[in-house]
């Protein structure tokens, strides 16, 4: 588990604004955006330089959804796992430019839904405190847990 900062979600990317449409979005499952997208994407999104290549850990991942808009990545999440039942939502980002149109909430969802279909009967996710409103609009559930700082 990484203990880098959270992506900048807000509770308010639950929906749209009074009046403004959700942008034309096309949804890829384990679409394997090359690294220059997901450090992009990264970089911006939680407003610090990243510079990885990704392709080892979605290798191994659950699943992994890309929201595109006009084949440009605006967000992702990374779905990991145990190899059994456990899957762990990581990753959420949303480019600056994009948040607070649902994009998050919509990856989520299909996060879930292909985690359960993919044979996954827990999904957890950590989070900061500012962001409980969010995940259980999303359908997760406060539980206790533990962690340990290793670096």
């Amino acid at each position: 588990m990484s203990l880098q900062p959270r992506p900048p979600l807000d509770p308010e990317d639950l929906h749209p604004p009074e009046g403004r449409e959700p942008p034309m979005l096309e949804l890829r499952i384990d679409p394997f955006p090359s690294a220059a997208e997901l450090n992009a994407l990264f970089s911006s999104a939680w407003g610090c330089p990243h510079n990885r290549d990704f392709t080892p850990i979605l290798l191994r991942s659950l699943a992994h959804i890309g929201a595109y808009q006009d084949g440009r990545l605006v967000g992702f999440v990374n779905v990991a796992w145990d190899g059994g039942i456990h899957a762990f939502i990581l990753d959420t980002s949303v480019h600056p430019e994009m948040q607070r149109q649902g994009i998050a909430t919509r990856l989520l969802r299909e996060a879930t839904r292909v985690a359960r279909e993919r044979g996954a009967e827990w999904l957890h996710v950590d989070f900061e405190p500012h962001l409980t409103g969010f995940y259980r609009a999303c359908g997760f559930r406060p539980t206790e847990a533990g962690l340990i700082k290793l670096v």
